[in-house]
């Protein structure tokens, strides 16, 4: 059994919601080739996909021939649409959700999903959270490591977070809007330095401003493996300890006794990190992730983990059993 906690999906056909409000960067595909379409930005084409990033049944296939038993469903990171007006990102997230929905009931021993919410408006978010856990039966909701640069850890969201605690609902952050992104766009550094870094923005974040604290219950991923996280928590910790009139301003707690308290998915791509993240996350709070369909993901979900000396244990543990516990079914 292997369940995928890090895959994304979008609609084969989108309305022009650019021309229909008159503003913005909202995405739509124009189907230019056989099993080939641009995503086009506004008025700008921004990337070309295939089929599988659309087609349920292509990914079925593609699942099977990895012997991926589920994937969880979730949107890609610039359908968002944080820059929108509250009203036009609740219409494009319902479209998304609803998509997301049909897949899952299309393939229910297939797939799971989680929706997006419009966290520009905390509590059109929360509504709109509600609808997805309540009637389109969804785990959760994936979110960015920031909204239009306010950090996840911002008073504003706080009522989010008591939502989300009481629905009992997965949280899935993934990067997005990376740190210098605009700055250091040369090598393709935003995808490469900018991810790590901004996956834990979003950690430290939800540390030191006590959301984790406050919310125990929370059942928070992180992707990318945590981004950097892992690594540098020496030096968070030591920060803490050396400034906590700069750290420790709104939670006195070390940010180290987190650990355990968050799950993060295994894209590492490299075995000695994959062993260090088990070594400093715990074994219990890391599951299988691809990022599939994109070409920074791992190609053969999972066959990183299946490929290690580990146990038969561990091996479970990180394929499918953390990743229930996160997902809250068991």
């Amino acid at each position: 059994m292997k369940i995928d906690i890090h895959t994304h999906i979008m609609p084969e056909h989108i309305p022009n919601w650019f021309q229909k409000f008159g503003y913005g960067e909202f995405i739509r595909l124009k189907h230019h080739k056989p099993c080939c379409a641009q995503m086009i930005k506004g008025d700008k084409v921004f990337r070309e996909i295939e089929h599988n990033c659309w087609d349920a049944d292509v990914r079925v296939k593609e699942m099977d021939m990895t012997t991926v038993g589920m994937q969880v469903l979730s949107t890609i990171p610039v359908l968002f649409n944080y820059f929108a007006k509250p009203e036009h990102a609740l219409e494009t997230s319902r479209f998304f959700n609803d998509h997301i929905a049909q897949c899952v009931d299309h393939h229910p021993t297939r797939f799971m999903g989680l929706g997006t919410v419009p966290m520009q408006d905390v509590d059109v978010a929360i509504r709109e959270m509600e609808r997805c856990i309540k009637e389109l039966k969804m785990p959760g909701i994936e979110i960015g490591s920031n909204i239009n640069t306010m950090n996840l850890g911002d008073p504003y969201f706080n009522p989010f977070w008591e939502a989300a605690e009481e629905l009992g609902c997965s949280i899935f952050v993934h990067p997005w809007e990376m740190m210098g992104e605009k700055e250091m766009s040369k090598y393709w550094l935003p995808w490469l330095v900018g991810m790590p870094a901004e996956t834990s923005r979003a950690i430290c974040s939800m540390i030191f401003s006590g959301v984790l604290e406050r919310h125990p219950k929370l059942r928070v991923a992180f992707a990318h493996g945590g981004g950097s996280f892992p690594l540098t928590i020496g030096r968070i910790e030591h920060g803490y300890n050396v400034r906590p009139d700069l750290c420790a301003v709104d939670n006195p707690v070390n940010p180290r006794d987190y650990i355990g308290k968050f799950w993060i998915d295994a894209l590492v791509h490299d075995p000695k990190a994959l062993d260090f993240v088990i070594d400093t996350m715990g074994a219990d709070k890391i599951c299988m992730g691809s990022d599939y369909p994109f070409p920074l993901g791992e190609h053969h979900p999972g066959l990183l983990i299946e490929s290690m000396n580990y146990t038969k244990e561990l091996k479970e543990k990180l394929l499918f059993k953390n990743a229930m516990q996160w997902l809250g079914k068991v």
